[in-house]
């Protein structure tokens, strides 16, 4: 199996099991190049466990794939180097000011000390935190810190940006801007690869993969999977599809 030059994220057939348990068995899809895709599932259908195998983080069991180019069950160090990621508990230093939060980050990320100045400068353009640079990262309100988490995960311009349940916890005004972000980065050519809760979000992917114990149960754009999904309820959203997917392949 190869990588399409269309593609950022390619899996045939992954599965990883621990023991006699086969947490994702034997999945496959792709992930366009610059796109907004949405990986969704329940607590403990797969979903992390996936996302780990992408990251370089475990080996799969079997199956093969391809992340930025590189083979997901040979290349994990070089996986690690082409991807940026970031979860709720991202860790930035809270008695550090943003400048010095992403200057960390940066010897974290080995980047050339020649590029800092320019990286940094970057960061905190295009998540508008100039005017805060040498502020206490715990003076920020949680919107501003949390942009400056997903630009700490962009430092090293990475391929692919891995957003892990990102906005838990933060308040739908606070969503929105930061999703506003989220597609600012897809349109500079970043491949986002994101997990959510809210389905509210989700409907911003263009792309999503539903998994449920671990299985593929729907895939396609939100329209696509509200319709195969709830085809006798016009008014159906995609909190109804999941909730009626997840069920299903549950029974």
């Amino acid at each position: 199996m190869t990588l399409s030059n269309s593609n950022s994220v390619s899996v045939n057939n992954l599965e990883k099991k621990f023991g006699d348990f086969v947490a994702v068995n034997k999945i496959s899809f792709s992930v366009n190049k610059g796109e907004i895709f949405g990986f969704l599932g329940a607590n403990g259908s797969g979903k992390s466990t996936t996302i780990r195998m992408l990251c370089g983080i475990i080996t799969p069991t079997s199956g093969d794939g391809f992340v930025a180019g590189h083979n997901i069950m040979k290349d994990s160090e070089e996986i690690k180097h082409s991807i940026g990621y970031m979860s709720q508990k991202f860790s930035l230093y809270e008695d550090l000011t943003p400048f010095e939060n992403l200057r960390f980050y940066l010897g974290v990320y080995s980047v050339p000390e020649d590029q800092w100045k320019e990286r940094i400068n970057w960061v905190l353009d295009i998540a508008r935190l100039q005017a805060v640079r040498n502020r206490l990262t715990r003076e920020l309100p949680q919107g501003w810190r949390q942009r400056l988490a997903l630009g700490c995960s962009l430092l090293h311009k990475p391929d692919i940006l891995f957003l892990d349940e990102p906005t838990s916890g933060v308040d739908p005004v606070t969503r929105q801007h930061f999703w506003n972000f989220i597609k600012q980065l897809a349109k500079e050519g970043i491949t986002i690869f994101v997990t959510t809760h809210y389905m509210d979000e989700a409907r911003f992917c263009e792309r999503i993969v539903m998994i449920n114990a671990g299985n593929i149960v729907a895939s396609g754009t939100p329209a696509e999977i509200i319709a195969d999904t709830c085809p006798h309820n016009p008014a159906a959203d995609l909190n109804d599809a999941f909730i009626t997917l997840m069920k299903r392949s549950d029974s």
